[in-house]
């Protein structure tokens, strides 16, 4: 009896056993490899990019664009595109980051012509996007800085071309009226009093001429060079900008 109590006590140490050694083995095939305490694993992009191949441009940098199409106060509306290409390369630490025939595309976000007693035909215009030779494509925000003549100037922050005024334009116009009234007047009467009557019913006639006539609209001719400047900085991938 005391035997098979041995026996019996035995067979359930060893039952316990085994049941202890299975809950603390790993399953079949499971990985054992525990991850550091406080670590992250990162997924590695297949096709980095490799920062020798990248190219910053400034804030500011400006752009020489030829204008690919004429625009005018005249007709010009508000959304019109806008189209040209560079013709000068930007080269940033010996490298040339933005090559001459890169298509510039902007948007002509204010048109106002010039008024008919005061006011001067007014242009803005925003660049949004280079498209280089091969088709890669940038956005940027570009605006104007400069454009060429005498009779066109820049004015507030924002880049606004101003175009010529009217005045020398609408003097010349009184003038001649005057003279032509004045001639008229004394050939008619043939008197100093015809010439005084009718210069001055020519006088009166240029001046309505001129308040009912426009003054010059702004255009800006194709073929014509403007001066884009960055508004903020742009990265070009050089690999993808040189793809064939």
């Amino acid at each position: 009896m005391r035997k098979l109590l041995i026996i019996c006590a035995g067979s359930v140490f060893l039952f316990t056993a085994l049941a202890a050694g299975q809950a603390v083995s790993p399953a079949a095939g499971a990985d054992t490899r525990a991850s550091a305490p406080g670590t992250t694993e990162l997924a590695v992009p297949e096709n980095p990019q490799k920062s020798e191949n990248l190219i910053t441009v400034p804030v500011g940098t400006k752009v020489p664009v030829v204008l690919g199409h004429a625009i005018s106060t005249k007709n010009a509306r508000e959304n019109d595109n806008v189209y040209g290409e560079t013709n000068f390369p930007i080269v940033i630490n010996g490298k040339v980051a933005i090559p001459p025939g890169t298509y510039v595309q902007g948007v002509i976000t204010r048109s106002k012509r010039p008024g008919r007693v005061k006011g001067k035909g007014e242009l803005l215009v925003h660049f949004n996007s280079l498209i280089f030779p091969n088709g890669y494509t940038l956005m940027l925000p570009g605006a104007l800085e400069n454009v060429p003549g005498e009779n066109m100037k820049m004015k507030g922050p924002e880049g606004t071309v101003e175009g010529p005024g009217g005045k020398g334009k609408d003097a010349g116009t009184v003038a001649k009226t005057t003279g032509v009234g004045a001639g008229i007047g004394g050939l008619a009467t043939r008197t100093p009093g015809g010439v005084g009557i009718g210069a001055g019913a020519g006088a009166v006639a240029g001046l309505g001429a001129v308040l009912l006539t426009r003054g010059p609209d702004l255009t800006l001719a194709k073929g014509t060079t403007l001066e884009m400047v960055l508004e903020r900085a742009i990265t070009i991938d050089q690999s993808r900008a040189e793809r064939k």
